[in-house]
């Protein structure tokens, strides 16, 4: 079973000690997502636990630049994201500054919304009784406010006993095993939730000219010949430069969540366009994410055909996604139908090659074959050895090579080294991953 993780807005005016208490809650035992380049991923969110439960949490951040709109209705757009996303929301507010307009238009909204909200007053910043300002922020109607200090963690720990509260229980999960989890990623408007559609038969989700129409990541079961498909269908994700809008960018991240729960992922592009930068930079990221894809060029009913139409397009996708000359690519209309069906096919078996084990023995036959074909590099008179080969894991499939230095395994040859396991064991539709150890070399 692959669970979503409850999910923390944090909401609140600017200069309230948000990001203060984001940071503390990160603290060193996170692990933040780094910016992919080119790849919106914006350090607006982090994945930690407290208590032995894991949780995302995500700072909804302050005023975005070039932005006219006033406080208020800045405050009022980020309450309403978090409202739609968020398992449980904590609204920060200043103590110092006693309850502002902003605060009590939030927090109406935020009651009105059923779910769990925490008041935190924040910059209490000295220990013992809480100022008599603290219970001025009854008045907001969310219950208790809890005390903290973002700055030196006071109260925190509490803070976050009363969230964890309410994170849905982790229940006896239903066997999913056999289900195939499917993300569908791409720019806005390549044809995602259309293709969606026709895979069901019916308008289960909104469809639109409009780019951006899908907000988030929606799920979907959908059963064929005997197997199980759950379908994720995913906002677009834009470049970065034009990302102004909060709710969009958090969409991204929805987006990207999806594609690290994902078993394999579809690709859409836009044939009308061609491959454009930010298709790389999408692919990119499942790519290193190790996920099994699909290239999947859209809008192929639109293309005046002539000879070798395929062919030339095809070459531009490799040329494009030159990282990933291992993905298969299907020409569809999501319109039509055409070739959606082969999909199908194509996803089974790059799952099926995404979970493939080699046999060690198996494997080093092959590494010995490749060594004898072509030497290993060496520099200043000491030459690369690579005593053997094992594989360590799969999704995507991860071998570990045993070396005589780690220096003188240079890209190059451990590419040469790939290509050679893809043409003895397939591996089509799946990235490989390399461990280079020096032997005798810990874990």
């Amino acid at each position: 079973m692959i669970f979503m993780k409850p999910i923390v807005a944090v909401v609140g005016r600017p200069n309230v000690g948000k990001s203060t208490f984001f940071n503390k809650v990160a603290g060193k035992r996170i692990s933040i997502i780094e910016d992919t380049p080119g790849v919106t991923r914006d350090r607006i969110y982090v994945d930690t636990e407290w208590c032995g439960r894991d949780f995302t949490m995500i700072d909804t951040g302050g005023i975005e630049p070039g932005s006219d709109d006033v406080i208020l209705s800045q405050m009022r757009s980020q309450a309403e994201l978090a409202i739609g996303m968020a398992d449980v929301i904590v609204l920060i507010v200043n103590v110092r500054d006693g309850v502002t307009a902003a605060d009590s238009d939030v927090a109406a909204m935020l009651q009105k919304s059923g779910k769990p909200v925490v008041l935190a007053a924040n910059k209490v910043d000295t220990p013992g009784d809480p100022p008599m300002e603290l219970y001025e922020f009854y008045n907001l109607g969310l219950g208790d406010p809890w005390p903290i200090s973002s700055v030196h963690g006071l109260g925190v720990g509490d803070l976050l006993d009363e969230i964890v509260k309410y994170f849905p229980e982790d229940a006896e999960p239903e066997d999913e095993s056999d289900i195939i989890h499917v993300a569908i990623v791409g720019k806005p408007n390549a044809g995602k939730s259309s293709l969606v559609n026709k895979i069901l038969g019916e308008e289960r989700v909104i469809v639109s000219d409009i780019a951006g129409t899908t907000r988030d990541a929606i799920d979907t079961l959908y059963e064929r010949d005997g197997k199980k498909y759950m379908l994720i269908d995913t906002a677009g994700m834009r470049k970065r430069g034009k990302i102004n809008e909060n709710v969009e960018r958090y969409s991204v991240t929805r987006a990207l969540n999806a594609v690290d729960r994902a078993d394999v992922c579809l690709i859409m592009v836009d044939a009308t366009e061609g491959i454009t930068e930010q298709d790389t930079k999408i692919a990119g990221y499942v790519h290193e994410a190790g996920k099994a894809s699909v290239i999947v060029v859209n809008k192929w009913d639109l293309i005046e055909k002539e000879t070798n139409t395929m062919r030339n397009f095809k070459n531009k996708v490799k040329e494009g996604f030159n990282f990933m000359m291992y993905a298969p690519s299907v020409f569809i209309s999501a319109k039509t139908g055409l070739r959606v069906d082969d999909l199908f096919d194509v996803m089974d078996a790059a799952v099926e090659q995404n979970s493939k084990r080699i046999s060690t023995g198996v494997l080093n036959d092959v590494l010995n074959e490749a060594v004898a074909a072509v030497q290993p590099p060496s520099d200043k008179g000491r030459r690369l050895k690579i005593y053997y080969a094992t594989q360590a894991g799969v999704k995507p499939p991860t071998f570990v090579l045993f070396v005589n230095s780690g220096k003188l395994a240079h890209y190059s040859y451990i590419r040469y080294i790939e290509n050679q396991f893809r043409a003895r064991f397939g591996f089509e539709g799946t990235p490989i991953k390399f461990i280079i150890r020096e032997k005798g070399e810990k874990k």
